[in-house]
């Protein structure tokens, strides 16, 4: 049985800005970029960059705070521009990475060995993302790597919308989703794990009523939720930061940072180690935030008070 969501009120401002899509739109974008080449595709993304920048105040005004913060000064029109394009351009080339066109992309992997040795002395490993730069890097490379697979878990709405992109970009792309809030989820999920999966999960935004934990985040406390770290604790098994940095033009660095390890933990040590593994969590997020500072995608006050 499904969990209902939150009423508006308790939502956080992520979920009350629906994000919009129009697959009429993507399809065509696919059609263009296929066609003509990326080249020509990007051009097209300049133009929806621009509206953007213009257009969406809000997320123009989280944008420039959130710069001001890694970039150490006064975030410049330009610097709002590269952003929103950065975001732009890992969505446009998840058309090319969905349909194995890996040939297209300079893509370089950063701790990749630590996660095969994982792996390989015990079956599964969570992947710990944020709404840090590309999702499909990682994973066309989990496809790409002979006996390396991923599931995504992630709640019915996004996996029903994820679904919808992928069918619109790619119909043989369809991912493997675990959908968040059922009962059988966590089930699923050591199942998965038990097969050798990587299995991926979110780690940045709450629903509301989640519990969370405060820690230090680029320059001042912010908010992660507990809900995918008690999960990791659960299933003991060791996790990992993914991120799919995008560098510019057609560079992508793919990394994975071990953050904890919960199958040496004890149950009375649990919540000592969830909390470890979020400030490692936030800490190697900012690291990688000051590395590529335009791959940050939550175009709201993530510092807010809930």
């Amino acid at each position: 049985m499904s969990l209902p969501a939150p009423p508006d009120s308790a939502q956080p401002e992520w979920m009350r800005r629906q994000e919009r899509s129009n697959l009429a739109i993507l399809r065509l974008m696919v059609w263009i970029s296929l066609t003509f080449g990326r080249g020509i595709g990007r051009v097209v993304l300049h133009v929806i960059a621009a509206y953007f920048v213009l257009f969406a105040p809000a997320a123009r005004r989280a944008s420039r705070a959130y710069l001001r913060r890694v970039l150490g000064r006064w975030a410049l029109w330009r610097d709002g521009f590269r952003h929103v394009f950065s975001f732009a351009s890992t969505i446009h080339d998840r058309i090319y990475l969905l349909n194995d066109r890996f040939d297209v992309f300079d893509i370089e992997v950063h701790g990749g060995e630590a996660l095969i040795e994982s792996v390989r002395s015990q079956p599964g490993a969570l992947l710990v993302g944020a709404h840090l730069g590309s999702f499909e890097v990682l994973r066309a490379m989990g496809r790409g790597k002979e006996g390396l697979k991923v599931a995504m878990m992630m709640y019915e709405q996004n996996a029903r919308k994820i679904n919808a992109t992928l069918a619109a970009i790619n119909p043989k792309a369809m991912q493997d989703i675990i959908s968040l809030g059922q009962m059988e989820s966590m089930l699923e999920a050591r199942d998965k794990l038990d097969q050798g999966y990587l299995v991926g999960m979110l780690a940045d935004r709450s629903l509301g009523d989640d519990a969370t934990h405060e820690v230090e985040f680029l320059g001042s406390p912010a908010a992660f939720p507990l809900g995918p770290w008690r999960m990791a604790a659960m299933l003991r098994r060791p996790v990992f930061l993914m991120a799919g940095l995008y560098l510019g033009g057609n560079r992508y660095e793919l990394h994975f940072v071990e953050l904890a390890d919960f199958s040496k933990v004890e149950r009375s040590g649990r919540d000592a180690a969830i909390r470890e593994a979020v400030q490692r969590y936030a800490d190697s997020l900012a690291d990688l935030c000051h590395k590529a500072p335009y791959n940050w995608f939550n175009f709201f006050d993530f510092w807010q008070k809930k």
